[in-house]
């Protein structure tokens, strides 16, 4: 099946596919044991030595490729969002601050597991997390839309989409760009996608609809379903930060916990 039939076929019924998603045995035991447990936990050092809940959590926000950095989110999470220079507020990866938004033990101490963004909407996040991660199995370029809806409501500047690569790669694709445009300066990309497309479309159902079906049938013909397919997971780990430097994170990122 097609990279656009695909699509368009989970797209058309998203609760559908997330219920099939919840039936999977793995998925339900792991949710499971998320519920039962996540409202004990009452510190930070609780919840990152829990592994089972923390990689949950982790992977519920598109973060599963750092569940082992442990010390990292430990910072963000005891500095809260509360402050605009907070730590998580100053990286460009906006997942972080998200997380520590769900998970705010700054600013709800022992209660924060108590509410519903930590208990519920946590695991609607990871329903919707796998839906994507189980499309990108059988077609990457599947996983890319997805994603792209889901993200495209918060998207209000083109440095948004520069920020996460995954995000880039869907509109350079749409664009006809070569990836190797992403090497260009930001501010010369940023220029380029505001002079060719209204990002205020991506706000507009129909409009993102019918975007996501360039994006997808211009994928096809760049990578056929028929062959072999090159795996993009790499656009969907950790972009580099603003306000922090990428020697500072590589830092914080192995230190022990």
């Amino acid at each position: 099946m097609n990279t656009y039939t695909s699509y368009q076929l989970i797209a058309r019924d998203i609760p559908k596919a997330i219920g099939q998603v919840q039936t999977q045995p793995m998925v339900k035991r792991e949710t499971d044991y998320y519920l039962a447990n996540i409202g004990k936990v009452k510190t930070i050092d609780d919840f990152v030595k829990d592994q089972r809940l923390f990689s949950y959590a982790m992977k519920a926000f598109g973060l599963g490729d750092m569940t082992y950095a442990r010390a990292f989110m430990v910072k963000a999470l005891k500095e809260g969002i509360a402050e605009t220079d907070s730590f998580a507020n100053k990286l460009t990866d906006k997942r972080y601050a998200q997380f520590v938004a769900a998970f705010n033990f700054e600013q709800y101490g022992d209660a924060a597991t108590d509410r519903v963004a930590a208990q519920q909407g946590t695991v609607d996040k990871y329903m919707r997390q796998t839906l994507e991660e189980d499309a990108g199995k059988t077609n990457e370029g599947v996983r890319l839309a997805l994603n792209f809806e889901r993200k495209a409501g918060d998207i209000t500047n083109w440095y948004d989409v520069l920020a996460d690569r995954a995000l880039s790669s869907v509109v350079r694709t749409v664009l006809g760009l070569p990836d190797s445009f992403a090497t260009a300066d930001i501010d010369k990309q940023a220029a380029l996608f505001e002079s060719k497309l209204d990002i205020a479309d991506f706000t507009d159902p129909a409009k993102l609809s019918k975007f996501l079906g360039r994006f997808t049938t211009l994928y096809e013909i760049n990578h056929p379903t028929s062959s072999a397919q090159t795996s993009v997971s790499i656009l969907f780990a950790q972009p580099t930060t603003i306000g922090i430097s990428t020697d500072l994170m590589i830092a914080m990122q192995n230190l022990r916990y």
